[in-house]
């Protein structure tokens, strides 16, 4: 089978003028990036304000593998076999970090058959609203730095400067630094850091954000420090929000492109998961479903961080209620899961997973257990999607769609999308759609009036099946600050590990009898949420021994080779 680039590259494209022509949508409703891009104007939702959203289905998985499960190439494939029914269907996905692209995980466009094009452009620098977002949060962080220099009013204390500098790629060199050392004219000597790009407050704000007036006010909103009577200071306060929200301003604009068999997609945002919402933005697929039958949205990494944020923030911010949750899962991630073969970054599958062992599949699905009764606690009904790979037995899927059933999920059904496209998925498609029938029973988790430590304990122990929660003493103090200056009826976005339902990534499967550790929170009140620290989380990741840049090229054609 071809690569991922050579199909991507093989594939062809339509202009994206006529995708967005099949939508609906007018020439005065797209700004067309080149042939195979544009960005779509918000006016759409007032011209369409009238018109009944489709089906919302939320896309998430198990607790994955450090390779992933193929939720992406799942969500793509569901949408494409979802329009080979006679649907008009979306599919709304995250802008890929640079950070991974060039680091471990390559690309993150779809895979085989099941792609979104151009790949190139969506996995480097698309329509350059990362490097907006990154742009508008280091002005923020001058601003800050200038403030100090110049001791302007109100006197910010230097050392509760919360703000990092941001950049979009894997730089382990800019975890900790010292700034402002030279002489007077470089600036107020102190501790810094950078994160990378997608952790942004500025990241989580586009991704949150409802209309140009709400962007301005949430970026005026950040908190950046306080004074040392404990007085937050914002970007307003600073006289910098302004600023930002013109250099976030064609960011705004969520990106349309196109899948490999033309089913509309729309990328916009591109926040982690482990550390932030892990979701596309709201106005995304606010358009997105005033356009189509069925919408297909991403929860990053498994219903413990990307899909309890998914309904426990993004869902209060937009009013959107999901009518269906779609939970993908591996026979080889379940078998990890079951104790069977060690999964490491970077590194080839241990072939243990590539051999038929029921017993661990039956032992891992513990794990799957856990995240359809995840999805459950936000009263959806939950499909199963098995992505298949071509080791998978008969037996063993066999064993994993009688469990999926017997815990309440509508079924497990078989994706084959990556390797035949929407066809592989028209059984999956079909199972979505009669769930998406079904009364919508949605709920939240919590109420936000409870207090800070009420709503973080909700979560780990509904969510993860932890037995408590233990708060370091940092964390003490900024729940009592918080709580003084009314930030406590917030949300509450957890930072956690990705490859365990803990806070452990050791432990797999069903994690029983652990408490969850806090070590401190920071108030991102623009964005709308309160982050808990949970464990020693890493915001700036490194590159492998043999980065995934080392790969990527352009021949003399210009044509960029070893992208995957």
């Amino acid at each position: 089978m071809p690569s991922d680039l050579e199909i991507a590259q093989a594939a062809e494209m339509l202009p994206i003028a006529e995708i967005a022509q099949a939508l609906g949508l007018s020439d005065d409703d797209v700004d067309l990036y080149r042939k195979y891009k544009a960005k779509i104007s918000l006016n759409v939702l007032t011209k369409l304000a009238d018109t009944p959203n489709g089906k919302y289905v939320v896309v998430s998985s198990i607790t994955p593998t450090p390779q992933g499960e193929g939720k992406l190439t799942t969500s793509i494939g569901l949408a494409m076999a979802l329009q080979r029914l006679g649907n008009r269907a979306a599919v709304c996905l995250r802008q890929p970090s640079l950070g991974p692209v060039f680091g471990i995980k390559g690309g993150a466009a779809g895979g085989g058959y099941s792609q979104v094009l151009p790949m190139e452009d969506i996995n480097l620098h698309l329509t350059g609203d990362t490097h907006a977002v990154t742009l508008a949060h280091n002005l923020l962080a001058a601003f800050v730095d200038n403030h100090l220099f110049h001791e302007k009013s109100p006197r910010l204390d230097p050392y509760t400067v919360a703000l990092p500098r941001v950049v979009d790629i894997n730089d382990r060199a800019l975890r900790k630094m010292l700034i402002g050392f030279g002489g007077r004219e470089y600036g107020i000597p102190r501790e810094s850091s950078f994160d990378i790009a997608p952790t942004s407050e500025v990241m989580a704000i586009l991704a949150l954000t409802t209309s140009l007036r709400d962007l301005r006010a949430r970026l005026g909103h950040i908190v950046v420090g306080f004074t040392r009577d404990k007085k937050p200071i914002t970007a307003d306060d600073l006289q910098c929000a302004g600023a930002m929200s013109a250099l976030l301003k064609e960011a705004l604009k969520p990106n349309l492109l196109q899948t490999i068999e033309h089913t509309p997609a729309f990328i916009h945002t591109g926040a982690f998961a482990s550390f932030s919402l892990g979701t596309p933005s709201i106005l995304a697929d606010q358009i997105a479903l005033k356009l189509n039958d069925y919408v297909i949205t991403e929860a990053g990494f498994g219903s413990d961080l990307g899909l309890e944020k998914f309904c426990n923030i993004k869902s209060r911010y937009s009013g959107l209620q999901p009518d269906a949750a779609v939970i993908v899962a591996t026979v080889r991630a379940l078998k990890m899961h079951g104790g069977i073969g060690r999964v490491v970054a970077g590194q080839a599958l241990p072939e243990e997973l590539a051999q038929e062992n029921l017993a661990a599949v039956e032992r891992g699905c513990a794990n799957l257990i856990k995240h359809i009764e995840n999805a459950q606690l936000f009263g959806l009904p939950v499909v199963v999607a098995v992505n298949r790979f071509a080791s998978d037995t008969d037996r063993e899927i066999a064993i994993v769609e009688r469990i999926a059933r017997e815990a309440g999920a509508e079924g497990a059904f078989v994706s084959d999308a990556y390797a035949r496209g929407g066809a592989g998925a028209i059984s999956l498609a079909a199972a979505v759609a009669r769930a998406c029938a079904k009364p919508s029973q949605f709920k939240f988790l919590y109420a936000t009036e409870l207090p800070i430590k009420d709503k973080i304990e909700r979560i780990a122990e509904k969510i993860y099946g932890a037995d408590g929660v233990e708060y370091f003493p940092e964390a003490e103090q900024k729940i009592k600050l918080y709580t003084a200056l009314g930030f406590d009826k917030l949300p509450i976005c957890m930072a956690k590990t990705h490859l365990s339902l803990s806070h452990d990534e050791t432990l797999k499967g069903r994690p029983r009898k652990f408490k969850i550790p806090i070590r401190d929170l920071r108030a991102f009140v623009g964005a709308g949420f309160l982050t808990a620290l949970c464990g020693d989380l890493r915001t700036m990741p490194a590159l492998p021994r043999v980065p995934a840049g080392t790969r990527i090229d352009v021949d003399e054609n210009g044509k960029i080779v070893g992208l995957i």
